[in-house]
């Protein structure tokens, strides 16, 4: 399979590498994974949320 990835993309997936250290064939499977989760999620009418617990902020995400 090939991907072609924006230059965003790129620098999003060598950030990941970086800070994990997984290959970026990881990466990429452990992140169609999560979208996979969350799009199941939000069909079935989930909320998904990010918190700050520091601040004690919770907002929700939308994906479009």
């Amino acid at each position: 399979m090939t991907v072609n990835l924006t230059s965003r993309t790129t620098q999003a997936l060598d950030a990941t590498v970086a800070a994990t250290g997984d290959t970026q064939t990881d990466v990429i499977n452990r992140a169609i994974q999560v979208y996979a989760y969350l799009e199941q999620a939000m069909a079935r009418g989930e909320l998904i949320y990010l918190e700050d617990p520091e601040k004690q902020m919770r907002e929700r995400l939308r994906f479009f």
